[in-house]
């Protein structure tokens, strides 16, 4: 019986452009295969979550295996968001990496606090960028998920 190897997804929310496109490259450059996809707010990663309002029919949303999550996001931030994914049995099991500018201790301790894998603070170069995905790579990504 022959096995599916199925994509990892990576579901990226950041509300700044810049960053978006820094990210796009680097993950396509890392060579992991991943199928990286990008919403600009806490509320639209909720709705792709929940396949609520522009997600609603969504066919082709595969559940992320790893969420990038930038804390200073308008409508909802990253802090209630991971208030939220923790509360939701249903989603909670999905590991978020907080992605920010921030390097403030206060911000690395609510992020841990509210149950995210890890905090990472936005590299200033490219090459950093790149750095940074082939490591989540080789700690999250790289399991096999058959199916």
């Amino acid at each position: 019986m022959a096995k599916h190897v199925q994509s990892h997804t990576v579901l990226v929310a950041d509300d700044s452009p810049d960053d978006c496109l820094i990210a796009m490259r680097a993950w396509e450059e890392s060579k992991l295969g991943v199928d990286v996809r990008f919403v600009h707010d806490g509320k639209e990663l909720l709705d792709y979550l929940y396949r609520r309002r522009k997600y609603w029919q969504g066919t082709d949303l595969p559940q992320p295996h790893l969420i990038l999550l930038d804390l200073n996001m308008p409508k909802k931030d990253g802090r209630k968001f991971l208030v939220e994914l923790k509360s939701n049995p249903a989603i909670s099991h999905i590991p978020v990496v907080v992605f920010s500018n921030s390097t403030h201790p206060r911000d690395i301790q609510i992020a841990e606090t509210l149950g995210a894998f890890d905090f990472i603070t936005k590299p200033d170069t490219f090459e950093e960028y790149q750095q940074v995905f082939k490591e989540l790579g080789q700690t999250i990504l790289n399991r096999e998920v058959v199916i």
